[in-house]
């Protein structure tokens, strides 16, 4: 698992809290200001943002719902895309691979830690599929400009 923050760079310690087989990058941007970044990056790449999951709004509008009174995030969404030519590519190496289009970029902001916002997706499995881990690599750090 990758962690980094600022342009520093510097590696925070993962914890046993965090999910394995997730690559993040937390940053002292404020969460606007990656969005912002994201958005452009994905946009620069030459692809389309197909959906934004504003799962952190719908997580706190529910918990009463569901019984919880713990608020997770302070914000968190998630951006959903494809690229038609590295989807192409890994589909016809492996049509199952349809599994994982299309591809997703969170951000958030914990409310433990206000001054830290977290980018980052899932890690994909060996072979063709790193392609587009590479991909999102490239754009996750572009967003807070560590590229």
């Amino acid at each position: 698992m990758r962690h980094f923050i600022g342009a520093a760079a510097l590696a925070l310690v993962a914890s046993g809290a965090m999910a394995q087989g997730i690559v993040s990058y937390a940053t002292d941007q404020s969460f606007d200001d990656v969005v912002f970044g994201l958005e452009n990056a994905i946009l620069d790449q030459g692809l389309v943002i197909d959906s934004v999951s504003h799962t952190g709004e719908m997580l706190e509008r529910t918990k009463g719902d569901v019984g919880s009174d713990v608020t997770i995030f302070t914000n968190a969404d998630i951006f959903s895309f494809c690229s038609a030519k590295i989807s192409r590519e890994v589909m016809e190496a492996d049509p199952m691979n349809v599994v994982f289009c299309p591809y997703d970029i969170f951000v958030i902001v914990r409310p433990e830690t206000p001054d830290t916002t977290t980018i980052g997706f899932r890690e994909f499995p060996e072979g063709e599929m790193k392609k587009v881990e590479a991909l999102l690599d490239g754009i996750a750090r572009s967003a807070i400009g560590l590229d």
